[in-house]
């Protein structure tokens, strides 16, 4: 056990701080503190013997230098068990310190404001801080480190209990979150540094992918009953670097919790939904959609995206991007829905949603990508694969006409709706259309030409017409056969990337068959 008899307090965020220098005076614990801490406590009634008077040198350089000296440092990396380092200190006047309660600046919170100038995030990197918390977790046989203010209670608690002492083991643990949390901290100052870059003519790039090292820091959302499957532990983590909220800024209005696959199916949800400008639904299975509509109000879009695919609807997941009200509410109730996503819901819609008492309503106020280059993550056997985001709409002005025939405009608008959704279809990707809704979808097929006949097949089973409607390839067509059995179905215009070595085949399958075909210049793979 260690006896807790002089605490070096440091802390911008002073929330809970009282209770805690309560509990340490009534233990006769001495209380040392930088300047703000300092006269915080002491407008509070407390003694305080402030950083300068202990090491006799003022803060200097507006506060840049205050806790940087021996006699902090020493009193902290003294090892109790030398009886050299304790001669040392005592024949230097360095008093040993017992417990460090430090949080730091808050960087993270200050870039993520809008225009933040360079030298107001410079000024919000904290030193000293940092440096007691390091030194304090290293010598954790002796000394405590707290980090956050949601530590206090379970420290108080122990203290009362153990008369002012800390066990090793609680020591060891905070020492542990401690270079977690000064870990996270320089993170966030290397995202903030290597962040993305946009020189006015190009798509913003993220420097990060440039550098030698990478740094991840995620914080835990909340623990998981289970993975994929029930035999695998899991959890939700938030990148806390990340500057949009995402699914984990999401608030649950109500239902069972979140399972991962829950989580997942729903991110794939808000990846579509969030393309639309209109009025839009998308329902998702196994992290595919199995319908997507838009309409004039969202009750239309649901149904067309319900018509796509109903018996695989069941058990889905269904993304909005618009208020879900009670009409609509009342059409999802219909059928087994896991999880329902939306910027916002009417009192209706949420009275409906009260009867379904295991149905997930989440509410996610900001659908809208980040405007800038973010990063994706895919864990493989002993490293991660790194991407930019496959974000934002493709330029619908640089697609090429390569047919002697020019899509319609009605066969634009379906072509732009389709290559709207086909990117998040797994690969090998096709996506049936018209200009409202998908009328089938083959996903995750080996070869193409197999994901054009489950297209058709879904179509086929739920008598959905797919004549004059339109085809959407993720990737190109490496021969005409996909292409032929399109057109068979009545397919009449084709959106895909182009690129193959056969595009003059498939161009030229495609005037034989009067289809029109356009070429985007940019593929999009969903592994």
């Amino acid at each position: 056990m260690s006896l807790i008899q002089r605490a070096l307090l440091s802390v911008h965020d002073k929330s809970g701080l009282l209770e805690l220098a309560s509990v340490l005076a009534a233990k006769n614990v001495e209380i040392i503190a930088t300047g703000g801490t300092t006269r915080y406590l002491r407008e509070h009634g407390f003694n305080v013997t402030p950083i300068d008077t202990l090491t006799g040198f003022p803060e200097i350089l507006g506060g840049r230098v205050k806790t940087l000296h021996p006699k902090i440092f020493g009193g902290l990396l003294a090892r109790r068990e030398l009886d050299s380092d304790l001669q040392e200190a005592q024949a230097h006047g360095i008093g040993l310190i017992d417990l460090v309660v430090v949080n730091l600046y808050p960087f993270r919170e200050v870039v993520t404001r809008p225009e933040v100038a360079l030298a107001d995030a410079l000024e919000n990197i904290d030193i000293g801080g940092v440096s007691l918390i390091r030194a304090a977790a290293k010598n954790f046989t002796h000394v405590a480190v707290l980090t956050h203010t949601s530590q206090y209670q379970s420290v108080i608690a122990e203290l009362e209990r153990e008369e002012g002492r800390l066990t090793l083991a609680t020591r060891r643990q905070l020492a542990g979150t401690a270079f977690a949390y000064t870990s996270r901290y320089d993170a966030a100052i290397n995202n903030y540094l290597l962040a993305e870059q946009n020189d006015g003519e190009h798509a913003p790039r993220h420097s990060a992918l440039e550098g030698e090292i990478m740094v991840v820091a995620l914080e835990k959302v909340q623990s998981l009953r289970y993975g994929e499957n029930p035999h695998q532990r899991a959890g939700f983590y938030r990148d806390s670097l990340s500057r949009e909220t995402g699914l984990a800024g999401a608030r649950q209005l109500q239902g069972k919790e979140l399972s991962f696959n829950n989580i997942a199916d729903a991110d794939a949800a808000l990846n579509i939904v969030r393309m639309f400008e209109t009025p839009s639904c998308v329902i998702i299975k196994h992290a595919n959609p199995c319908g997507v509509g838009v309409g004039e109000n969202l009750l239309e879009a649901y149904l067309r995206a319900k018509a796509t695919d109903p018996l695989s609807a069941f058990g889905g997941i269904v993304g909005c991007n618009r208020e879900v009200e009670g009409e609509t509410a009342a059409a999802i109730a219909e059928l087994f829905t896991e999880v329902v996503l939306a910027p916002k819901y009417s009192a209706e819609a949420l009275k409906i949603f009260a009867q379904k008492k295991n149905v997930r309503v989440l509410e996610l106020s900001e659908l809208r990508l980040a405007p800038h280059a973010s990063l994706e993550l895919k864990k493989v056997a002993g490293g991660m694969l790194v991407q930019e985001r496959d974000s934002g709409t493709d330029d619908e002005q640089s697609f090429k006409c390569v047919t002697q025939r020019a899509a319609s405009a009605k066969e634009m608008q379906a072509l732009c709706f389709g290559w709207k959704v086909v990117r998040w279809v797994k690969s090998n990707a096709i996506v049936f259309c018209n200009e409202q809704q998908t009328l089938g979808i083959g996903a995750g097929q080996m070869s193409r030409v197999d994901a054009v006949k489950l297209a058709i097949a879904k179509a086929g089973s739920l008598k959905l017409s797919l004549e004059g409607a339109v085809m959407a390839s993720d990737a190109f067509f490496p021969f005409a056969d996909g292409l032929e059995a399109a057109a068979a179905a009545g397919i009449t215009a084709v959106i895909q990337p182009g690129g193959s070595l056969r595009d003059a085949d498939v161009i030229a399958a495609a005037n034989r068959l009067n289809v029109a075909m356009l070429f985007t210049g940019v593929r999009h793979f969903r592994h």
